[in-house]
This record gives C-alpha cells, structure tokens and sequence, in this order.
C-alpha cells in the first residue's frame, strides 16, 4: 500500500473512532442534561451539585458505550487499569465540566436556568476534548499491529499473551485486501 494509501486508510479510521465517540458522547450529554435539570428543578441541591452527580451517571452510560462499542477492539487485558485510568480522567474531565458551570455561576453569577444549562454544554464541550484525547491514548489502548517487516513473532510470556492473537484475529472487522497472481507466461 502506498503512504498516501496508508494515510487515507489511518484518517478513515480516525474519522470511523470520532464518529463513533461523536455518537456515545450524544447519548452521554442527553443524559447528562436530563439528569442535570431533573435534580435542579426536583431537588433543593445547588446548580453545581447537581451538575457533578448528573455528571458521574452519564460517565457510567459513557463507560458502557465506549467499552463495548467505540473501543470494543481495543486492549481488554487490564479491566482493572483501564476502569481506574477512566474514572481517572473521567474526574479530571468532570472538573473541567465542571469548573465552567462554577465560574459563571459564582463567579459571573449567571445562575438562570437557560445560563445554567448554557455554561454546563460549553463546559462539556471542551472536557470532551479532553476525554477524547486521554482515553485514546491512556484508557482504551490500541492493540499493537504485527508488524510485517518481522514475521517472526515472539515467544509469549503467558497464556494471556498467547490468546491475544486469536483474540485479534476473530474481532477483526476489516476487509483483507487480496491479491491476484500474476498469470504465467511462457
């Protein structure tokens, strides 16, 4: 395959993951929003209260989109980890989201309800940004592609190690590119 051939197939890919993204996150920010005005207009909890509670229930529903969808093709060895690095940023992006709300509302004292609900989509709006970036990169890791210069792989290290391959090749989801013989000339 040619460079311009590799890198048209990475941006298809890129394009496939945020669209993906794209869409968990939808369903991510409607329930963020629904719980978010469903606690401020039901409760007596303060804006920023209830933006932090609606925030960790859509970071669930989030988890469960990105794990079995987004990323379902990704590094699923450490569970463990990766639920920790998740949370892990998911609260980093929580404080971002967050930390909007609280400076328009106690420091700018833009508190309404259309102020409120302003201020909590811009703030996920750039935690997005942020989320999307670390998970890729820290939470839901790419498995590393077999590189074809070696055709020799390694000896794996354990029975984890040894699955991994199988496990790749019944997950893998794209079209194998064929190639036909040349004809014989005599």
């Amino acid at each position: 395959m040619s460079e311009r051939g590799a890198l048209r197939a990475r941006l298809d890919l890129l394009a496939r993951e945020v669209a993906k993204f794209g869409a968990v996150g939808l369903v991510g920010l409607l329930v963020n929003i629904a719980v978010f005005n469903l606690l401020r207009h039901t409760t007596d909890l303060q804006v920023v209260r209830a933006s932090v509670l609606a925030t960790f229930v859509a970071i669930l529903c989030n988890y469960v989109g990105f794990r079995y969808w987004t990323y379902r093709d990704r590094d699923k060895t450490g569970r463990t980890r990766e639920l920790t690095l998740f949370l892990l940023f998911s609260a980093a992006g929580a404080v971002i989201e967050n930390g909007v709300l609280y400076l328009a509302t106690y420091g700018f004292d833009w508190n309404s309800p259309v102020q409120s609900n302003v201020f909590k989509i811009l703030g996920i709006g750039i935690a997005t940004l942020f989320r999307f970036w670390s998970y890729r990169t820290w939470v839901f890791k790419a498995l590393p592609d077999p590189s074809p210069a070696d055709p020799s792989p390694a000896e794996p290290s354990s029975a984890e190690e040894a699955a991994r391959p199988a496990e790749r090749f019944l997950e893998q989801r794209r079209p194998t590119e064929t190639v036909e013989p040349d004809p014989v000339r005599n």
